[in-house]
């Protein structure tokens, strides 16, 4: 009935560690600490094509300032698509998802003048990586309690956003969801709002089938992205991306995106936003958890508060929130971007005072923004 892994200088007739136990307690850990969906991957490095394609993303210069991406094994390798080379005891990733979907507007449905539009997934009080990182270590420890039950100490290393897995390739070929034209994760029954967390192990555990394909011929989220950062499908060029662009971009924002960019003060949502999987009927059910229900202030923001939040205000505002890291230079850039987009006269005070405020990059955003307001 069980998988077995013979363990090192066993006879056939003495204890086997059943591997179905293991990942049935996997499984059952990770949805009794609040995950919605779990899955398991083999580790491939060589023979996934969607990590060759990551890496020449990268050599490619799509990834922008994020440095990070970029690192690299002593033999060269991507660390991020060379999980082999990194971990190499690892032999299976467990893939545990998390649904942050909220029941508000879209930011594709509001659009006031007054107000700015802060990425769903940072409205909650707690940065998600924390969130994930303490319900994985749950887990751990029942894959540890499971596997020393038969005798054997398990290696397990969790990560979130931070280790060498790809987490998006892994999670379909955990079953999590498919990689769609925008590149995020959909999965039929719970949408593209997913939190991804992922727990490496010396466990060779039974793969899940990998998810299908199904966006089929639909190009919304291309079409409706206004940087043109789709390039192709499953391609995103990151520099284009507003989420990179009021994020992960230090300094000025080139000037050709910044119209585009909206009323977007944190991140964008709209490539999800007009996604048929992420609709109102039956996809994307509002998240489970009370850690993740929206802050109220931070759906649809007011502007002019966002404006006059001062550097100790926006430290006390947004500790343990992912919008720290944005910095509070550029979150002001951004806001003042916001607020140029909005044809509401009523900021130009507040991107006055912006604009002859000490921070030169907030200041030449200010001074673009009301040139362009006084323009209307």
């Amino acid at each position: 009935m069980f998988n077995h892994l013979i363990l090192p200088g066993s006879q056939y007739n003495r204890t086997v560690l059943p591997l179905e136990e293991l990942a049935r307690a996997a499984r059952q850990s990770a949805l009794g600490a609040g995950f919605d969906l779990v899955g398991v991957a083999s580790v491939r490095d060589q023979d996934l094509p969607e990590l060759i394609a990551f890496t020449e993303w990268i050599d490619a210069g799509y990834a922008g300032e994020m440095k990070y991406l970029e690192k690299r094994t002593d033999s060269g390798e991507l660390r991020r698509s060379s999980l082999k080379n990194a971990a190499p005891w690892a032999k299976s990733v467990i893939v545990c998802a998390l649904n942050y979907n909220t029941d508000q507007p879209y930011s594709t449905q509001v659009q006031e003048s007054s107000r700015g539009w802060i990425s769903r997934y940072s409205w909650s009080r707690q940065d998600y990586h924390d969130l994930l990182l303490a319900r994985l270590e749950e887990v751990e420890a029942a894959i540890q309690t499971c596997a020393a039950k038969h005798g054997m100490n398990a290696q397990t290393r969790r990560y979130v956003d931070t280790g060498p897995v790809v987490e998006r390739v892994y999670a379909k070929y955990a079953g999590i969801g498919w990689i769609a034209k925008n590149t995020c994760i959909i999965n039929p029954k719970s949408g593209s709002w997913l939190f991804l967390g992922v727990i490496l192990t010396s466990l060779e555990l039974k793969p899940d089938i990998p998810a299908a394909d199904r966006c089929g011929s639909c190009t919304r989220c291309i079409d409706a992205c206004p940087t043109d950062a789709i390039i192709a499908p499953g391609k995103l060029d990151a520099r284009r991306c507003i989420a990179y662009l009021t994020i992960e971009k230090r300094g000025e924002i080139p000037q050709e995106f910044r119209a585009s960019i909206g009323h977007h003060v944190f991140g964008c949502d709209i490539c999800q936003d007009v996604c048929p999987w992420n609709s109102k009927s039956g996809n994307a059910p509002p998240a489970a958890l009370p850690e993740l229900q929206a802050q109220p202030e931070l759906v649809h923001p007011d502007l002019k508060w966002l404006a006059r939040l001062s550097e100790e205000e926006f430290r006390q505002t947004f500790r343990g929130s992912a919008i720290k890291r944005t910095k509070y230079a550029g979150f002001k850039r951004n806001v003042a971007i916001a607020m140029g987009n909005s044809s509401n006269a009523e900021f130009i005070p507040e991107l006055e005072k912006m604009a002859s405020g000490p921070d030169p990059v907030v200041a030449e955003h200010a001074l673009w923004a009301l040139q362009r307001l006084l323009k209307r």
